[in-house]
This record gives structure tokens, sequence and C-alpha cells, in this order.
């Protein structure tokens, strides 16, 4: 071997031998990653519409190319990255050979809080598993943290890289293997195996539920009944037309107050989640507190309803509500509370009733994790570029609705460790039955879209951002502006809500001129709203001056162990008005048509 052969050093120590070498080897890796870039971009370009978005349905690969591009333009930033994490894993390794001569070592990483996937014990009592877990979570860190450090992305590439590349991460956990699962592991040896054919049996089932696409089973799904163990506070259906039934509940009360309550749930699920079983029910409590309550139950679309419109649901919808409400009661104003993308709709509403000189019909709003304001609006946002809508727009053609499916999947990966994964292990890899749970039940008996309705709110709001630019939305020929809103408002927020994020909800305090009181509850988008004060679950922040951020509201905020729901009692009731002797919902001047819950809310359209 020659001095020459023999002085140069080889592998990636060569490279540390001069700038020269590290110059060549990063224009050699960029020519590569550039070449493979333009062969991809010209793939896909070549290919017609239908076929592309087959092959990339959500429409990720320009962003992740642009960041690979970015990568090699900034080495460093990755070289340093893998620097930390060989360093990690080097201690890793460390921390394993003590272990084999009997010493004892702190972990390298841990599970973040909330991270249910490694919880069993067999995980640490077991040094292999110990150390896949330790491996894994080293790994995602560093690829999370590495994806989170380019610069130079358009904002919504970044998020959607993030998204998509935690989509991935959480897939490949480990924890939902049957062999790097040593729960799994020890069942199969148990049971001869007999779990994996439970599981495999559940798979056939939710394929066939699902009808062709796995439908994961969440909960017991014979284990409640709506108008059985759930939705039963007592009431009346008194008003039905093709776009939801009124339901009048019956006062538990001799008096009530005078305002009535008008609730409008969102339409992409049930109203019961407001009114789940007896303990849980919003609904039973505020029949309790004295308030004449009437709920809305959204119609579950078919293709007839392939054209309703954000002007169908402000004229048929909401404003018919309202005002069937006053003709029931006499009364000359109502209480209305918003849920979710209804709490969006009502915003409108309002400004829409103050440019008609209406305003006076409603005394005061409540927002349930209601966001008018789109700019930061969560991981949701990942999935209304314009490629997705298109997607979405051909997805509802044949049928003239979205299926209630897609509606279901989308949201379960916002937390897909919890509603996915979770899932796969217990029901396919234990081979074990879900739980009876209610809340999960609501989950699972979600309804379609109709496609006109949820083109126009993905483009209006999402991806548009056009509720919050006066005169940008119209609706029945009414320019809309928030500014002009007056209407007592009560806006309360989730704290770990990953649909409509407590920043992004608190945005509202910009707009609207009125008065509005701003409270944020723990827990997320459902917990935090449905959380009886007999639960004495979480606590709720709250302070009586509205600061420019809601980092300055949660800076100066008062923390109360518990429900929020006494603190709007005690906001509402301020506004209601005397008490009046309780209205009975069959005296009335609409006749009642059906006991509660109702017809809408039992149709499921499983065909």
């Amino acid at each position: 071997m020659s001095n020459e052969q023999t002085d140069k050093p080889d592998g990636i120590e060569g490279l540390n031998t001069g700038q020269e070498e590290m110059e060549s080897f990063v224009s050699l890796l960029g020519d590569a990653v550039a070449s493979s870039q333009k062969m991809m971009e010209e793939f896909l370009a070549s290919q017609p519409d239908d076929i592309r978005q087959s092959l990339d349905p959500m429409n990720v690969t320009p962003a992740f190319l642009e960041m690979s591009k970015r990568l090699i333009e900034k080495p460093d930033v990755l070289f340093k990255n893998q620097v930390a994490f060989w360093q990690d894993y080097m201690q890793l390794i460390s921390n394993e050979s003590l272990k084999l001569t009997g010493e004892t070592a702190d972990p390298v990483i841990q599970p973040q809080r909330g991270d249910k996937r490694f919880k069993s014990e067999n995980w640490n009592k077991h040094s292999a598993f110990d150390f896949l877990k330790q491996f894994y979570l080293l790994t995602n860190r560093h690829v999370m943290n590495t994806v989170g450090s380019v610069s130079g992305l358009d904002s919504k590439d970044t998020h959607k890289i993030e998204f998509f590349t935690k989509q991935l991460m959480d897939a490949i956990s480990p924890s939902n293997f049957v062999f790097t699962n040593p729960d799994v592991l020890n069942e199969t040896i148990e049971t001869q195996g007999q779990n994996l054919l439970k599981g495999m049996q559940h798979f056939a089932e939710d394929i066939e539920r699902g009808q062709g696409i796995p439908l994961v089973k969440m909960t017991d799904l014979e284990a409640f009944k709506v108008g059985e163990n759930l939705a039963t506070t007592p009431g009346k259906v008194v008003y039905r037309n093709r776009l939801f039934e009124l339901i009048q509940y019956t006062p538990t009360t001799e008096e009530v107050y005078a305002t009535p309550l008008v609730i409008f749930p969102p339409w992409i699920n049930k109203y019961y989640i407001l009114d789940l079983s007896a303990e849980k029910s919003f609904v039973r409590w505020a029949v309790e507190k004295g308030y004449s309550v009437f709920m809305v139950s959204w119609v579950n679309p078919d293709e007839s309803h392939a054209e309703t419109s954000l002007d169908d649901m402000l004229k048929d919808g909401f404003l018919e509500a309202i005002t069937v409400v006053r003709e029931i009661t006499g009364a000359p104003s109502v209480h209305t509370i918003g849920y979710c993308v209804a709490g969006t709709m009502l915003s409108a509403v309002l400004a829409y009733l103050t440019e008609k000189g209406w305003a006076d019909t409603v005394k005061s709003a409540t927002f349930f994790t209601a966001q008018v304001d789109f700019e930061t609006a969560g991981d949701l946002t990942v999935f209304v570029d314009e490629e997705q809508l298109s997607l979405i727009d051909k997805m509802m053609e044949e049928k003239g609705y979205l299926d209630k499916k897609a509606m279901a999947l989308t949201f379960n990966m916002l937390r897909a460790n919890d509603l996915i994964w979770s899932y796969v292990v217990n029901n396919y890899l234990l081979g074990k039955e879900p739980m009876a749970f209610d809340l999960l039940y609501w989950n699972c008996d979600s309804t379609n879209l109709p496609r006109r309705l949820h083109r126009q709110y993905l483009r209006h709001m999402y991806q548009n951002n056009e509720l919050v630019q006066p005169g940008a939305l119209v609706l029945d020929g009414v320019p809309i502006d928030l500014r002009t809103v007056e209407t007592p408002s009560y806006v309360q927020a989730g704290r770990q809500d990953h649909i409509a994020p407590p920043d992004s909800v608190y945005k509202i305090t910009r707009h609207f001129k009125g008065p509005i009181r701003f409270v944020l509850a723990g827990s997320g988008h459902i917990a935090g709203v449905v959380n009886p004060p007999s639960a004495k679950k979480y606590q709720h922040w709250t302070n009586d001056k509205t600061g420019a951020s809601f980092e300055e509201f949660v800076e100066s905020a008062k923390e109360t162990p518990g429900s929020w729901w006494p603190d709007w009692h005690r906001w509402l009731s301020r506004r209601s008005g005397k008490k009046i002797p309780a209205l009975d919902p069959e005296k009335g001047p609409y006749p009642a048509l059906t006991d509660a819950p109702g017809d809408y809310v039992r149709v499921r359209h499983e065909d």
C-alpha cells in the first residue's frame, strides 16, 4: 500500500481533513438531492391530476422536497442535530453497559407527560425494551427537532411538515408492533396466540363496518343507545324543518329566567355531547339552574342536502330557531350558545343581525371552543390547501356530501396516539374489546357534511380567513363585519385544545365591539367543555382584564379548581331578567311532535 493511500483517512473521518473535502462532500450531496428532487417534481408534474392526488392525497411532497433543499443549503444545522443525537445515543449505550454490570443509570430520555404508550412497567423492567423505548424517543426527538429547525420555509409548509412527520413517527412507535411491545408479546405467549386471532377478527369486523376502510372500534357500540342512557334529559321536539329539530326541555323548577337559552351544537357532530349521561349533561344542569333551554338538533345530511349553503344555515337554521323560540316563550330576546363551528357561524349571525337592525333579538352569546380568526387555527389547517380542497370536492361530488368516516379520520389524526394507535394495540394486537365509554360512543356517532356547506366553510374560514375581513364574507346579501357586534359575550377555550387552539380562540377579543368575558378551561375540545362541577376535575382560569394577547391573559389570570360552569351561570343569570312561571313544552303555540331526543339524532346512515 502506498504512502498516499495510508496517509489518507477513510470514511467520515476523512471529511475532517480540511475545508475542501467538506465542501466537496456537501456539493456532492447537494447535487444528489437536487437531482432526485427534480426527478420527483417532473414525475409528479407528468401525472394526470387524479393520479397525482392518489399518489400524494395530502399534498405533502412539495413541502418535504423544499425542506430537503433547505437542509442541504445549510448543512451545519443537520450536522449539529446529528451530533446531538449521536451523543445521546452513545450515552444510552453507556447506560446499558452499566446495567449489564449490575449498576443503575438514569434514563437518557423519558416519555412526555400524558404519553400513555409506555406506561406499562414492562417497558422499564426489561432492559431490551427499555433500550428500545429510549432509542425510539431519542429518534423521535431528533427527527422533530431537525424538521423544526429548518429555516426559510413558508409557515404553512413548516406546519404541514411537522404535522405529517409526527404522524409518521407516531405510526412507527415500537408500541404498535407485536415483537417490540412487551405487553403484546406476553399476551401472545400466555394465550398461545389467541389474542392475535381475536385481533384479526376485530380487524375484519372493522373493515366490514367501514365498507373497505378499517373503522377502528373505540368503545362498546352495544352499551349505549340514544334516548335510553344517552340524551335522556326530558323534553319535546316542538319544531322541525329540513335542517334541524328544535327540542324544548321540560323545566324542573317552578320558575325559570325570563330570557330563554338556545344552544347551537356543531353540525359536524350530534348535539348530545351536551346531554350525555345524566351526571355529565350540561343541558340537564342548565335546566336545573332555572333556564328555559332549547336545543337545535341538526339533520344528518344525505344527498338531498348537497346544495345546503351558509345562507341556508343562517336563514333556515340559526335565524329560524331564534324566531321560533321567541314565539314560543314570548321573550323579546334570547341567550345563545354556539359550540365549535356553530360558534363561528353564530359570530357571523350576530354581525348579520346588527346590520339588519335586529341585534336586540340576541341578549347574549356564549362561545364554546369557537374560532372567528383562522390565522393560526391549529393542526386542521394542514388539510386545507388548494390541492386538498380540490380532492375533498371530488370526494363529495358523487354523493353530495362528505362521508362521516372521512371527517372522523381527520379529527382522529389530530390525536393519533390516543384515538388511533391505542385502539390498534388494544383491539388488534392484544385482541381485547374496548371499554364502554359514552364520550367515545358519541365520537363514533358522527355525521355527514353537505357538499356546498362544507366547501364554503373551509374556503371562507380556514383558507381565506374572510370572517375577520370586514365585508369579505357576505351572507344573504349582507356584508359581515364583526367589529359592529356589541352583544355581551362569554368565550370559553380549552387549554389543550388541538382543534381550536386557545390562543386562536382568544383572538375574538380583537374583533368584537361589545364586552367579553374570556375563560380558559383545563383539558381540550370536549373534556374542557363537558366538565360538570360534580366531577371536581381540571380547573379554569379567569381574568377581569382582557389583555392584548392570550399570553397577557394567562400571565395574570386567576386559577380556580374545578368546572367553569358556575362562573358561566353567574355571568348569564345577571343578564337573564326576572323569574317567570316555567313553560310546559306541550302547551306552547307549537304542538309537540315527538319526545326528546327526537328523530334526526337517531339517523346514522350506516349504508
